[in-house]
């Protein structure tokens, strides 16, 4: 049997883990599964600043949950390790985009599956940045699910390429095989241009969702290649989720977004994040939303 060779994470520090994640430090009890990780970063955002604090805020409100989950009949026994935070250049992110990279990598040479907690959207580049550089023909062929009140598809924002707003067009400049954005219902006039014009975005309004929900599930349903799944928590509506950087009414609910979930998250994935969680407080409901996001999906790991 090959020997694992735990290795020290350069970039990441230790702090409160994830509920029912485990340890590993006995390199003869490691098994392959998920890794979770906090990127407290929130340099570029433009109205609530303090997405740093939600990988903290997500860990506190995952202690609330059981192992078992009473929605989908299963019990949470995925192999999961929170390895910490990675460290960042608080200010600016291409000093923190290689120390996200080589942390995703040294994650995907020991065969476990990232989980993220932002940290602004931005982050989301540098996770499917290492994913890119890692194997390209995979990501290729990768649907991305993007969940969030934004397109963000601007081309840079307030004088910034790499920002909260311009995201997602980044990554589609790497080429993906399909983007599916869902919960939208914010958007500057150009890059909604962008969108329709473009052969591999697909994009679900908040509306679209609260009309047809089950059109869009059957959509999501019929995804045959592996799948990325990037949730800004600003999808929900601000009654569900106020502490984000940029809220926007008429979002969708905790119940939506767990509909769309369950289903993605029994196909083949090979990362999460959740992002822009400003909420410094326990008990706040964007963190326990949030929270809620990476503990379902663990728990739909066993189907």
């Amino acid at each position: 049997m090959k020997r694992v060779i735990i290795p020290m994470f350069f970039y990441a520090d230790n702090m409160m883990k994830f509920a029912f994640s485990k340890e590993f430090d006995d390199e003869d009890d490691f098994e392959a599964g998920f890794a979770i990780m906090g990127i407290p970063f929130d340099s570029t955002t433009s109205y609530l600043p303090g997405s740093r604090f939600g990988p903290k805020a997500i860990r506190e409100a995952s202690y609330n949950f059981e192992a078992y989950n009473l929605r989908f009949n299963t019990f949470l026994d995925t192999v999961s390790y929170d390895i910490g935070d990675i460290q960042v250049a608080n200010g600016n992110y291409e000093a923190t985009h290689p120390m996200i990279t080589d942390t995703i990598k040294s994650v995907l040479d020991m065969n476990l599956v990232p989980i993220v907690m932002g940290g602004e959207h931005t982050i989301t580049n540098g996770v499917l940045s290492a994913i890119f550089d890692y194997d390209e023909q995979l990501f290729h062929d990768l649907t991305i699910v993007h969940f969030d009140a934004h397109l963000d598809l601007r081309d840079e924002y307030l004088g910034e390429k790499y920002s909260h707003a311009s995201v997602l067009k980044r990554i589609h400049e790497m080429n993906p095989k399909e983007i599916i954005q869902l919960g939208i219902r914010s958007a500057e006039y150009d890059e909604l241009e962008y969108a329709k014009h473009s052969d591999n975005i697909t994009f679900y309004t908040s509306y679209d969702i609260q009309d047809d929900k089950n059109s869009i599930l059957k959509k999501l349903n019929e995804i045959e290649s592996p799948i990325y799944i990037t949730v800004d928590i600003d999808v929900l509506d601000p009654a569900y989720a106020p502490s984000v950087g940029t809220p926007a009414s008429c979002g969708i609910t905790p119940r939506d977004l767990e509909d769309m979930l369950s289903i993605i998250s029994k196909k083949k994935t090979i990362g999460l994040d959740v992002v822009e969680v400003s909420s410094n407080m326990m008990g706040d409901s964007t963190s326990i939303n949030a929270a809620k996001v990476i503990y379902d999906y663990l728990c739909l790991q066993s189907f």
